[in-house]
C-alpha cells in the first residue's frame, strides 16, 4: 500500500512556466546558473541556487545564500509571478523527448513512510548534501524540487492516466533542452489515491539528498513546536511518482584525476589483472560487463574477465560495482567515491565529448563510460535493503524544479 496525498502546490501564471521553471538544482554549472539567471531575471534557480544571485568570485556563506533564497522565493510571489492553488489537487506530469514519453503524477508522499523504508532506496546520503538541503528547505519553508519516484505500475492507473491526458492542460511547453513538458490539474483526487493503495511500493528513483532532508527539516520543526500534530505540511514530501515501464535511464559515468602514483605502464598493467584491455573508437560500452576508458587521447574497452565461483548478488554484477571493486580502489585507491575529490560523476546526458572536453583540459586524467544500470537492478536492490555504489543511475528526461512547489 502507498500513500500519496493531495497538495495546493504554489505555481508559476501559465505564460510564464517556460521561462521561470529550470533544471534540478544539482545538475547545472555554477557558470550555467549564472548565464541562466541573466537572461531571465525571474528564474526559479534565484531559489534554488542563490550562489549564482552573488557577484561572480564571492563566496557566500550558506547562511547568507539561505536568506537570499527566502527573500527571492517572497518576491517572486510578491511581484505575482507565483501564487498558491486555492485547493488541493494532485498533477499528471507527462514529459516527451526524442520518441519517448512518461507519464505520473505529482503529490505529497509520506515521509514517515520513508523513515519506515516502505519508500524503498538504494543510495546512501552525504551528510553535508542533506545539511544543505535542509537549511535551504527551513529557511524557505518550501520544498522546492521533486524527489522521483518509480513503482510497478497496474492497469488502474494507466486507465487514470489514459482518462486525463486529452484534456487541455494546466502547462504545456518545451523547453531548451527539447523536452516538453505537460502537466494537468486534477482536484477530484480519491480515485487516485485509492488506486495507489494496491501499489505495493515506491522506489526512490533520484531524489535520496530531498528525501532525507525532508525527514530532517520534519524533525526540526516538530522539535520546535510543542502543539506538534503529525498532520502538518512538513510530514509529507513532494514528489514526481512515474511507473517503471516508462522510464529510461542513462549512464552515469566518471572521470578521475591522476593514476594514484603509478605510471601509464603500472596502470594498464594492473587493469589486465582483470579486465582484456583493448584500444578502441568505440566510446559506449555495448553490453554489461563492459566499461570504455577515455585517457590521453584515446578510448580503450575494458572487457571484464573474472569467472564468478558462484552467481553474483545483484550488486556485485553492476558495473559501477565491478568498476568500484576491481579499478577505483585497489589500482586508484578511491575508496570512498562520495567524499574523495578525485572522483568526478557526469551524468550520461551531456555524453562522451563531455568526458573527453575534461580529460583533454587537463582537469582529468582518466574517464569512465559506463552501461547503464537498469531499473530491474535498482528494484532487485531496494527489495533486498541494500545499497548501490553512489550516482548508480540517471534518469532522462528530468523534472522542472519550479513548476510544482510545496509549502512546509
Amino acid at each position: 500500500m502507498s500513500v500519496i496525498k493531495p497538495f495546493r502546490a504554489l505555481r508559476p501564471r501559465a505564460e510564464l512556466a517556460a521561462r521561470v521553471s529550470s533544471a534540478p538544482y544539482d545538475v547545472l554549472y555554477e557558470s550555467e546558473v549564472r548565464e541562466i539567471i541573466a537572461a531571465e531575471p525571474s528564474s526559479f534557480l534565484l531559489v534554488t541556487r542563490p550562489d549564482g544571485d552573488f557577484p561572480e568570485g564571492e563566496k557566500p556563506t550558506s547562511e547568507a545564500q539561505f536568506v537570499r533564497a527566502r527573500q527571492n522565493l517572497e518576491t517572486l510571489i510578491r511581484d505575482e509571478v507565483y501564487s498558491v492553488d486555492p485547493e488541493s489537487a494532485i498533477y499528471v506530469y507527462r514529459l516527451t523527448a526524442n520518441g519517448h514519453s512518461q507519464t505520473g503524477v505529482v503529490a505529497c508522499c509520506s515521509v514517515d513512510e520513508y523513515e519506515q523504508g516502505l519508500i524503498k532506496k538504494h543510495e546512501k546520503v552525504r551528510p553535508d548534501k542533506v545539511e544543505d538541503r535542509t537549511g535551504h528547505m527551513l529557511a524557505v519553508g518550501a520544498q522546492t524540487g521533486l524527489i522521483f519516484l518509480a513503482f510497478r505500475g497496474t492497469d488502474e492507473l494507466r486507465g487514470l492516466f489514459n482518462s486525463v491526458t486529452g484534456a487541455t492542460p494546466l502547462y504545456d511547453f518545451e523547453g531548451e533542452d527539447g523536452v516538453r513538458h505537460t502537466i494537468w490539474r486534477i482536484t477530484e483526487t480519491e480515485p487516485w489515491t485509492a488506486a495507489f493503495k494496491d501499489v505495493p511500493a515506491l522506489y526512490i528513483a533520484d531524489g535520496h539528498h530531498r528525501a532525507e532532508s525532508a525527514l530532517r527539516a520534519r524533525y526540526a520543526i516538530r522539535d520546535g513546536d510543542p502543539g506538534f500534530t503529525g498532520n502538518e505540511e512538513c510530514n509529507y514530501v513532494i514528489a514526481g511518482v512515474f511507473p517503471a515501464e516508462d522510464l529510461s535511464i542513462l549512464a552515469y559515468n566518471r572521470v578521475v584525476t591522476g593514476l594514484n602514483g603509478l605510471s601509464e605502464v603500472q596502470f594498464f598493467a594492473k587493469l589486465a589483472d582483470y579486465f582484456i584491455v583493448t584500444e578502441s573508437d568505440r566510446k559506449v560500452p555495448e553490453q554489461r560487463g563492459e566499461i570504455c576508458m577515455y585517457h590521453a587521447g584515446k578510448w580503450y574497452t575494458l572487457r571484464f574477465n573474472v569467472n564468478y565461483i558462484r552467481e553474483p548478488d545483484p550488486i556485485e554484477r553492476l558495473d559501477v560495482s565491478i568498476l568500484q571493486k576491481y579499478v577505483l580502489e585497489p589500482v586508484l585507491g578511491i575508496k570512498d567515491v562520495r567524499t574523495d575529490e578525485r572522483i568526478g560523476f557526469v551524468g550520461g546526458r551531456r555524453g562522451t565529448a563531455e568526458l573527453e572536453r575534461m580529460v583533454d583540459g587537463g582537469e582529468f586524467t582518466l574517464a569512465f563510460s559506463m552501461y547503464p544500470t537498469t531499473l530491474d537492478d535498482l528494484f532487485a536492490v531496494s527489495d533486498m535493503n541494500e545499497i548501490m555504489p553512489p550516482k548508480s543511475t540517471w534518469f532522462e528526461p528530468k523534472l522542472k524544479d519550479g513548476l510544482l512547489v510545496h509549502m512546509i
